[in-house]
């Protein structure tokens, strides 16, 4: 069993007998206090979909749920839910759009690096890739001439998320964004 100060973004672990996915971690060193640092656990109950903040000290042990991860690919709506299909059995997961809706924002059908997290054999959430590249499909007139370290302007993108990109970029183009930061890292490969 793992101390709270090993656990990472995106793990899973049982709290009050429930299975929850780590969203968030903020470390903090208390003034005056013996001992360590507290981490305050920002989670996600993958059976209720309910979000919880918790505070561990650095020394509390934790339980590690039984989680499996495997490499899917967004493949169409059905309804609410989100169908992802596994790569290498083609099993179909079904994710409903309210469970998912932070992840929803960087999925398209060109989207690779896609884990689904199953705990007791049901999907439960989703695991992103580092980066996505997604198409702005709406943002003001680039402006020639603008240097790659210029001012920034907010773009939409295909998946309706909107981010801040340099002015040089214009509709159409295609742009990779880091999903954990949700910032624009640079301009995507021509699709």
């Amino acid at each position: 069993m793992p101390k709270a100060s090993e656990i990472k973004k995106n793990n899973t672990i049982v709290f009050d007998g429930k299975t929850c996915i780590v969203r968030d971690i903020e470390r903090s060193v208390p003034q005056g206090r013996a001992g360590g640092s507290i981490y305050r656990m920002r989670m996600y109950d993958v059976v209720s979909g309910t979000k919880f903040d918790e505070t561990f000290k650095d020394s509390d042990m934790l339980e590690m749920a039984d989680l499996v991860r495997r490499p899917a690919m967004f493949s169409y709506m059905d309804g609410d839910d989100f169908v992802f299909l596994d790569k290498e059995d083609y099993t179909p997961y079904h994710l409903h759009k309210d469970s998912i809706a932070d992840e929803a924002l960087f999925i398209n059908d060109k989207t690779d690096g896609i884990q689904v997290l199953i705990v007791s054999e049901a999907p439960v959430a989703l695991d992103l890739p580092m980066s996505v590249e997604l198409e702005v499909v709406e943002t003001d007139p680039s402006i020639k001439g603008a240097s790659a370290t210029s001012r920034t302007k907010p773009a939409t993108l295909s998946t309706g998320l909107v981010i801040q990109v340099p002015e040089y970029i214009s509709t159409g183009e295609w742009v990779k964004i880091n999903t954990e930061e949700r910032k624009f890292q640079s301009r995507g490969d021509k699709h």
